[in-house]
């Protein structure tokens, strides 16, 4: 009895306090973006979406099921909706009537259609949303009757994994007016949630008497569409996690704050969209739908920073629905997707962000120098460091190293450097004092290279760990030339030397032309991979006999119609459906993408990057997905669908390997080693940063001679390396005769079929191509004569007008076919 006197004077109270507060409200329709980028398709059943910010997501299906979070908390899923519409005696499910998904920098829209009605669910989640809150939800509708909503979903109030779960929450519907919240009560007063949808009632709710049994909540809402027609009915999410803040009175308070400021959250949120868009970097080229993709790759980066609970704003590695877990896909901070990432973040020019996600990982560097792998959103209310996430990996450490001079380059900040020269020093004791073999190299001892598992047995040291090694050694040196520190410069410019000797040595295999992938105490492991590709990332020369290598990562071995399978189809350990032994990363596809264009074979290094750019519009549209079937088109079934470096392996091969641009604000110049298609007369890079300074570049084909030239209304004079005179205008001879080659995905579930250009090799008067395709195929080349009165002779392929046809002899799979055009 002292129970129920005293839960029913709480509820008095809690009305009270309701009842002083301004009422829940729909919000009058308010104007949205409407310029921009933007991709609209029809609705894909089962095909996922993704709305992030630093603070909420929302992630779901493109038939509308989705599931709200409130960094790092998810607070609902599994929401539905039902419509009955007056005199229409069937009731509606709405999700099996999603026609269309529109997705924009600022919002995603999801379009439902009936004879009787439309409604559109507008989501979006502003970085500026108060705090204990994360996205938004509008819904809208358009119905020529009377219609009564029924949206359905299940209370969570679960903390990201692995944090410790609360329970199964205590639904209470909160009474206000004609209408109400839910707060969903875990087993804790400091920990609580509501959710609100103005104007809506509550359905089934099993009264405390009722045997226990779960029902999902409901949310009823009826439109009039002579009055409701031009309002917007907000979905409101809360979670409170003190005790001041987790109370109903307080969560009904958030909910208010955010429904009043709805319309100037969104507002600021576009706007800043808006800002960034003539900030950051923009390419123009003949090609629409590449300029588009390349675009949405800086959003979908930008849309992947989140709030670490501390209050800090680091990278997570992507999200995607987290089903019956409570982890939204790699929904953590992890460094070396992070710093792969900050390599496309330096090239577009969003030099806060990369300050940011550098200081985020050197907070959490170890006291031995070795940089973080996995941090969860959670981390803050564990004894993080006792679970074996944090540091799991190797490769986070050299790559700090690489990222780091990456930066300084790109922006001058020498003073940065400076301020974490002990991060910097921690970093390069711990990469050069953890051997376990005594060949000088970084290896395994301290955590995984790569691969996380492997048949044969985890490996003791792999190339792909040698190699950035090596690199890192490199960039050292030049980090410790820049810290005043001499000696280790020469020390780490003589180490670099000698690890590349080492892995020529211990790696290269002279009789099969080929490197191993790992060395297990003296052991190789010859297995075919991707990883060598690794040796170009940061420039140099790369390894000492590319050409075999290249070639087979360029064939169907390897180059599937989506991407690059990471171990060849050939080898005995593949397998197309593994995480690590076959299946297709636009990670990999990135690297082989920068090996081809900085050896010299660019259509190789075209298909590559622009197989990365046309996933663009392959699942979560907008963004490019984790992995896919080394064997079939069609991404892995838990793959995270909006992956931080995957949108990253659209932008870095597409300015420094098909453009070539290398900036050094050091120095105040750029490079430019440009491979631009052959079909292209004519491109422009937009605003590239190069410390504070901003330029234009621009590219115009002159019959044998490409010129670029720099444009730079302000800043510190910049100069194009290698240019005479003002330093401004560079011309690049041309050969005599270029191909140019189509792209395009195929169908879902398709095997790979297309053409591939396994080597290009241009001498003084000729031009050879290896090609290869199923036998009996045709295949179309673009020819281009920049010289219109040379006299050709073409072996291997037939010329109409401007096309070449090449066909390939009957055969099982694929056959090649050598082209040589001679002038």
């Amino acid at each position: 009895m002292l129970y129920r006197a005293l839960a029913s004077i709480l509820a008095l109270s809690t009305i009270h306090a309701a009842a002083q507060q301004p009422a829940l409200h729909p919000l009058s329709a308010f104007p949205l973006r409407t310029d921009g980028p933007m991709l609209r398709q029809g609705v894909q059943t089962k095909v996922p979406f993704t709305v992030a910010g630093q603070r909420g997501v929302i992630v779901g299906q493109q038939q509308g099921v989705f599931e709200g979070w409130v960094l790092p908390v998810k607070l609902l899923s599994h929401m539905t909706i039902e419509a009955n519409i007056e005199g229409y005696p069937v009731p509606l499910d709405l999700n099996s009537m999603a026609r269309e998904i529109e997705v924009r920098p600022d919002r995603t829209t999801i379009t439902y259609s009936h004879i009787a009605m439309t409604l559109r669910q507008i989501m979006f989640a502003p970085n500026e949303m108060p705090e204990g809150t994360g996205a938004a939800v509008l819904f809208q509708v358009d119905s020529v009757r009377p219609v009564d909503l029924t949206f359905r979903f299940t209370g969570e109030l679960r903390k990201m994994w692995p944090a410790l779960s609360s329970g199964q929450p205590s639904p209470e519907w909160v009474s206000e007016g004609k209408s109400g919240l839910y707060v969903l009560h875990s087993d804790f007063d400091d920990f609580a949630g509501a959710v609100a949808l103005p104007g809506a009632t509550s359905g089934i709710m099993a009264p405390y008497q009722e045997q226990p049994q779960t029902h999902p909540l409901e949310f009823r809402l009826h439109i009039d569409p002579k009055t409701d027609r031009d309002k917007f009915y907000p979905l409101l999410m809360a979670v409170g996690s003190t005790k001041a803040t987790a109370s109903s009175t307080a969560l009904r308070a958030k909910l208010a704050e955010v429904d009043d400021q709805i319309p100037s959250l969104y507002a600021a949120h576009a706007d800043r969209y808006r800002k960034e868009e003539q900030t950051i970097t923009e390419i123009v080229t003949p090609d629409a739908g590449l300029n588009e993709d390349f675009s949405w790759a800086e959003t979908s980066i930008d849309q992947l920073q989140a709030r670490a609970p501390d209050g800090e704003v680091g990278l997570v590695a992507g999200y995607f629905a987290s089903g019956d877990s409570a982890r939204p896909g790699f929904g953590w901070f992890f460094g070396r997707d992070s710093l792969y990432t900050l390599y496309a973040i330096d090239s577009y020019g969003d030099h806060a962000l990369a300050k940011t996600e550098l200081e985020f990982l050197m907070r959490r560097q170890r006291a031995d120098g070795k940089v973080m792998h996995e941090y969860s959103q959670t981390a803050g209310e564990l004894d993080w460091r006792s679970l074996p996430y944090e540091y799991a990996a190797a490769d986070a450490t050299p790559l700090f190293l690489t990222a780091m001079l990456d930066y300084v380059r790109s922006t001058g900040d020498v003073a940065f450097l400076q301020t974490h020269r002990d991060a910097v020093m921690n970093a390069w004791t711990f990469e050069t004092t953890h051997d376990a073999d005594g060949d000088g190299i970084y290896d395994n001892a301290q955590g995984t290279g790569w691969v996380e598992s492997w048949p044969p047995g985890m490996p003791k040291q792999e190339v792909y760990l040698a190699l950035l090694d090596e690199q890192a050694s490199r960039a050292m040196s030049d980090l410790a030339t820049l810290l005043g520190s001499g000696d280790i410069s020469t020390a780490a410019k003589t180490r670099a030397a000698k690890l590349h000797d080492t892995i020529e040595h211990e790696y290269y295999s002279a009789p099969s032309n080929t490197y191993a992938f790992s060395q297990n105490n003296g052991t190789l492991d010859t297995t075919a991979t991707i990883y060598p590709s690794i040796a170009w990332w940061n420039g140099g020369k790369g390894i000492d006999h590319p050409q075999a290598s290249l070639r087979r990562w360029a064939s169907h071995d390897f180059a599937t119609d989506w991407g690059a399978r990471d171990i060849a189809a050939s080898d005995p350990l593949y397998d197309p459906m593994s995480y690590h032994q076959g299946s297709v990363w636009p990670l990999f596809t990135g690297w082989a993408s920068i090996a081809q264009y900085r050896s010299g074979n660019a259509l190789a290094g075209y298909q590559s990057a622009m197989q990365n750019a046309d996933l663009t519009h392959a699942q979560d549209i907008g963004a490019v997905t984790e992995l896919l079937s080394g064997d079939l088109f069609e991404p892995f079934g838990r793959s995270t669908s909006h992956q931080l470096w995957s949108s990253a392996m659209v932008i870095t091969p597409v300015l420094r390997g098909m453009f070539g641009i290398g900036v050094d604000a050091l120095k105040h110049e750029i490079t430019v080693e440009p491979h631009l298609p052959a079909d292209w007369t004519s491109a422009e890079v937009k605003r590239i940063h190069v410390g504070d300074s901003m330029v234009d570049l621009s590219f115009q084909r002159e019959r044998s001679t490409l010129v670029v030239s720099l444009h730079q209304p302000a800043g510190a004079k910049l100069r194009l390396a290698r240019a005479s005179g003002d330093g401004v205008t560079l011309r690049l001879p041309l050969p005599a005769v270029e191909v140019a080659i189509s792209h395009g995905l195929p169908t879902p579930g398709s095997r790979t079929e297309q053409m591939k250009v396994l080597s290009e090799v241009y001498e003084s008067h000729s031009l050879r191509l290896e090609l290869e395709a199923m036998g009996g195929t045709q295949s179309l080349l673009n020819l281009r004569l920049n010289d219109p009165k040379i006299a050709m002779k073409i072996e291997g392929a037939k010329l109409d007008a401007d096309k070449l046809h090449v066909d390939f002899a009957p055969g099982s799979g694929y056959v090649t076919q050598m082209v040589t055009i001679r002038w």
